[in-house]
């Protein structure tokens, strides 16, 4: 079965076409990473996914069914949804707060899965502490425990590294790859090409909201898509840790490409 489809899905935000013909898939066992700049869709296509914005043409699916069939409950059902905004207006216990991605599961499982959700994002110290006592990244690890909780098969989270330390995001992406491992269809945007590289089975660029690269992750990133949506004059150093990105800003005859460690290569 299908984890998360758009089909070319158009949709339009305050007049300006933010998505345009978009085609984007992600299986289940599949992590798959969007990147793009600001304002390229990012966030757009994962709204669009999870039926919270209307597409002017095409169709987007959930399990091989399309979004505006399903009940909100059954949205929830299949797919969890991790949205870059962290306000939370209410002081509750971490612990409750990530309860809340089960609702569908009684009183007490509800908290034993919040409990467990936290403790697999390294947070189950902050169980009892109010969220607003928090920092921003204790917060984003309590948000992201909730999207854990839910026991659905797709997962969708936007941005869930922004503002984490560096231990933090590599925990936070090893998790989502464990996630998929287990059966999940995941899709996270972005913005950290490396991290995006060395942890997912695929690279989506989207700018201006169009798809420009859909692959492998080198295969994606090449020279021409770093210049040309990213504006950086970039190479792929491989370490034994995985790919790492060097780049500086774009300018006309530039050197850029891929090289192996020690064996530097000039653009063909």
């Amino acid at each position: 079965m299908s984890g998360l489809d758009l089909i070319d899905a158009t949709a339009r935000l305050g007049g300006r076409c933010v998505l345009e013909a978009v085609d984007l898939s992600v299986a289940p066992g599949e992590l798959v990473a969007l990147v793009g700049p600001n304002g390229a869709g990012k966030s757009s296509a994962i709204r669009a996914l999870a039926g919270l914005l209307p597409l002017t043409r095409g169709e987007a699916r959930l399990g091989g069914e399309s979004v505006v069939s399903l009940s909100p409950r059954q949205r929830a059902a299949r797919t969890a949804y991790l949205p870059q905004e962290r306000r939370i207006a209410w002081n509750l216990p971490a612990v409750e707060v990530a309860a809340l991605g089960a609702p569908f599961a009684a009183g007490p499982e509800s908290m034993a899965v919040a409990h467990r959700a936290l403790q697999e994002v390294e947070a189950g110290h902050l169980a009892d502490r109010g969220v607003a006592e928090m920092s921003g990244g204790e917060r984003a690890r309590v948000l992201l425990a909730r999207a854990l909780a839910a026991d659905a098969g797709a997962l969708m989270a936007d941005e869930p590294v922004a503002g984490l330390d560096p231990d933090a995001q590599l925990m936070v992406l090893d998790l989502l790859r464990r996630r998929a491992r287990a059966g999940q269809a995941v899709l996270v945007s972005l913005h950290d090409l490396t991290l995006a590289a060395r942890h997912a089975d695929r690279v989506v660029a989207i700018d201006a909201g169009r798809i420009v690269a859909d692959g492998p992750p080198l295969q994606a990133l090449t020279r021409e898509v770093l210049a040309r949506v990213f504006a950086l004059s970039g190479r792929w150093i491989e370490t034994p840790e995985g790919p790492l990105l060097s780049g500086v800003r774009y300018s006309e005859g530039s050197d850029g490409g891929v090289r192996s460690s020690g064996s530097p290569s000039k653009p063909g």
